[in-house]
């Protein structure tokens, strides 16, 4: 099997995600575009990763690498892979499939609890609570045929699904504390006390276990996108 992953920034890796991979059997390759904005042929990979980062979708003008990057999610897509997208990475599915991305309210940042949707049909089975971690500033409407999976009090749309084998995550469940500390480190100036944003102390005081629970419902999503094709 071989996953291609997008990664925006240096910081913002796969996480817990590499090792559950890895782990799988599974051939990684990776376009960063921070390095180079080459894409593979769709048809050569059987998962794609979207990794998160700071910029918004909608700064092309800023990043021109964008709208290259939303045409090989949405060719991704269509070619029926299965394709997991991580709170820019979810924003970049939306924007593709045809859907706003747009300031959120609120900031969300830092351990914060997330609701399941009463859903039904063949989608991933969230539980109905839990704490996961966020870094957002927008969000974004369902794309067309969507499905919402999670909510949560400062952003409605916290997680989807489109089809049956593409999910976008507004949160960062490959969180581990090495990455948890990356990100505070390179973007700690947004820790501005808010409703919605936790401290530095608060954040990186999360326990082992935090971080276990969070790793094991991203395995889990992993699974589900990756399960052999009922038909």
């Amino acid at each position: 099997m071989h996953t291609h992953y997008l990664q925006h920034v240096p910081f913002e890796g796969l996480g817990s995600i590499a090792t559950w991979l890895e782990t799988a059997g599974h051939r990684l390759s990776h376009t960063r575009f921070y390095e180079t904005a080459a894409l593979p042929d769709p048809a050569s990979i059987d998962l794609l990763v979207v990794m998160g980062g700071p910029m918004s979708i909608n700064d092309e003008a800023e990043f021109p690498w964008l709208a290259a990057e939303k045409r090989f999610i949405r060719a991704v897509i269509e070619a029926g892979k299965p394709v997991l997208g991580i709170c820019l990475g979810a924003q970049l599915i939306a924007g593709a499939m045809g859907a706003a991305v747009y300031r959120n309210p609120l900031k969300e940042i830092g351990w914060w609890a997330v609701q399941a949707e009463n859903t039904s049909g063949d989608v991933f089975p969230f539980p109905p609570t839990a704490t996961v971690f966020h870094w957002h500033g927008e969000t974004f409407d369902l794309p067309p045929g969507a499905v919402r999976l999670a909510r949560s009090e400062a952003c409605a749309n916290q997680a989807f699904q489109l089809g049956e084998r593409v999910i976008g995550l507004q949160f960062h469940l490959e969180t581990t504390p090495a990455s948890a500390q990356a990100i505070v480190s390179h973007c700690g100036d947004e820790l501005v006390p808010a409703t919605w944003i936790q401290s530095e102390t608060d954040i990186l005081a999360a326990d082992a276990a935090q971080f276990s629970t969070i790793n094991g419902l991203m395995g889990a999503i992993l699974a589900y996108l990756l399960r052999p094709a009922t038909t």
